[in-house]
């Protein structure tokens, strides 16, 4: 299993709007099979804390959103 991703994490900073976007489309692609849906999740409408995005279902970090495809991802490989 990887490391989880620090909320912290510098590279966090890096990443863009339609690239959040893309990991949202996976989260429900991934999610989807095993019953789990965020239909509402998407980039905030306020999207940034700090310098990081945040994810829209609880104004979630990035790393929250990469952490659960990390499991995702582990759980369905393929």
């Amino acid at each position: 299993m990887n490391a989880p991703v620090d909320p912290h994490d510098k590279i966090l900073r890096t990443y863009t709007e339609p690239e959040v976007t893309a990991l949202l489309r996976e989260l429900h692609e991934r999610g989807r099979p095993l019953g789990l849906r965020w239909g509402s999740a998407a980039v905030a409408a306020e999207p940034t804390i700090d310098g990081r995005l945040l994810v829209d279902f609880g104004d979630a970090p990035v790393s929250t959103l990469l952490n659960l495809l990390t499991l995702l991802r582990e759980a369905t490989p393929g």
